[in-house]
């Protein structure tokens, strides 16, 4: 609990900190007429959308329709064919490999399976990001991780191994593991894929509380349309200290928005409500 009331003792001054930096109107992500092919097929075919601070995309479509692909051009994983990928003001498709080192600096990615370190505990996993860095000091890293432990409420699994874990438990270290370098842009790659429906809902928690208390900029690559609408339609706020869940304000449903990739275009985009009442037939099949 200490941990948790720590995290929300840093709210106002993380909302401050995400206000100015989006003070300016700058987007944290732009995609300006993407192309990518893979030999003769095309993956994306001038794609064009843009990230600002604090908002989320939840990027929907079928297997093999680019999604993960966005989420490895944004991190200069791959280079696209045409157009030009902005992220925090630097044009990363034509950065070398350290100039893309600093851009990745502030982005952390969340990965289906977890990702985690099999012989590293909970803890050094966690801090894997701080304690390799040497601009922190070992005692911050530390401190650190005990908040981000007990904000995703597995301070008591600190120096537990991966293999003791429940996959939910190690879906949550991910983004423990993610949290803990504070970054302004958050990627999750299939976050609640193999998990059972409660378990989901508690990740689904997580990833709302991240974009709405913490104001982490993040783009959701999904194909759980329930999961996908959870987070859409539900927000986060602190009411006499503790951490609640409500729908969405208007407000805050115009900052996140959907996206739906078919054949290698942006077939819709817009938010839930827009894309419930669609009268796309291939929008409507894929939601059935």
């Amino acid at each position: 609990m200490a941990a948790m009331r720590t995290m929300l003792s840093t709210y106002e001054s993380a909302e401050d900190s995400r206000s100015a930096t989006g003070a300016s109107g700058e987007p944290v992500v732009v995609f300006d007429e993407v192309s990518l092919a893979f030999d003769e097929k095309v993956v994306l075919d001038k794609i064009s959308f843009s990230l600002l601070p604090g908002h989320m995309k939840l990027i929907l479509g079928a297997s093999g329709a680019g999604k993960s692909t966005v989420l490895r051009l944004i991190l200069g994983l791959l280079k696209p064919d045409g157009g030009e990928i902005w992220v925090h003001g630097q044009r990363v498709d034509q950065l070398s490999e350290a100039g893309l080192m600093n851009v990745r600096a502030d982005i952390s990615m969340v990965f289906q399976e977890g990702a985690l370190f099999d012989s590293l505990t909970v803890r050094e996993n966690a801090g894997y990001r701080l304690f390799e860095e040497a601009k922190v000091q070992f005692e911050d890293a530390d401190r650190r991780v005990d908040e981000v432990l007990g904000y995703v409420g597995l301070a008591e699994f600190a120096d537990r191994m991966p293999s003791e874990l429940s996959g939910g438990q190690r879906r949550r270290v991910a983004i423990a593991r993610a949290l803990a370098s504070r970054p302004g842009l958050l990627l999750y790659d299939e976050p609640t894929t193999g998990l059972d429906p409660i378990t989901a809902l508690t990740m689904d928690a997580e990833i709302i509380k991240l974009r709405d208390l913490e104001h982490v900029s993040s783009i959701v690559v999904t194909h759980q349309l329930r999961d996908a609408f959870h987070i859409a339609t539900h927000q986060a706020v602190v009411r006499d200290g503790a951490v609640t869940f409500a729908p969405v304000t208007p407000e805050k449903t115009a900052e996140i928005a959907f996206i739906m990739l078919k054949g290698g275009k942006i077939g819709f985009e817009g938010t839930a409500a827009e894309l419930r009442a669609s009268a796309d037939p291939h929008l409507k099949a894929f939601l059935s």
